[in-house]
């Protein structure tokens, strides 16, 4: 049992024409995680992990996606503004080498560049307390990432 990991629209075909997608916004501390709807019109919120090892971290991710259905995962991939990849990028390569091995559904990287910053002036935006920004903007930024992957499938797949 291993997945296929790779470029949003490489992996396109293999998520099939319907079922939902689970979006994960990876930090060093939490993991945003986003579902969609069967249809893949709209990213929501699903909850925050609180990141403790590897393993729980993955369980926990593998239960979501069992309640939902999914039918693959989306990682953001935090790309330097140069195209470059840091160790930000490093590390969600390896999270997708690693959880690869304990799921077949796909797993496909987007490029996230400034989701959270984009996210996080949203939230401005609309007057949130910074403690409440703090407790939703790793849901949100996984909500960002999926939208766009959501938004670029439309015209990949045929819906």
């Amino acid at each position: 049992m291993t997945a296929v990991i790779g470029p949003l629209v490489e992996l396109a075909a293999l998520f099939g024409a319907r079922g939902a997608l689970l979006g994960l916004d990876l930090g060093t501390k939490t993991i945003g995680v986003a579902a969609s709807d069967p249809d893949r019109r709209l990213a929501t919120g699903v909850e925050t992990i609180a990141r403790k090892q590897f393993t729980a971290d993955a369980q926990r991710l593998l239960a979501l996606a069992a309640e939902r259905g999914v039918t693959g995962f989306v990682l953001g991939l935090p790309i330097n503004m140069d195209g470059s990849e840091g160790p930000r990028a490093q590390s969600t390569r390896a999270f997708a080498r690693n959880f690869s091995r304990l799921t077949e559904l796909p797993i496909a990287f987007w490029d996230e560049r400034l989701s959270t910053a984009a996210v996080e002036r949203g939230l401005i935006e609309a007057d949130m307390r910074r403690e409440r920004r703090a407790e939703v903007i790793d849901q949100h930024a996984a909500m960002f990432i999926l939208q766009g992957a959501l938004d670029r499938l439309r015209h990949v797949i045929p819906g």
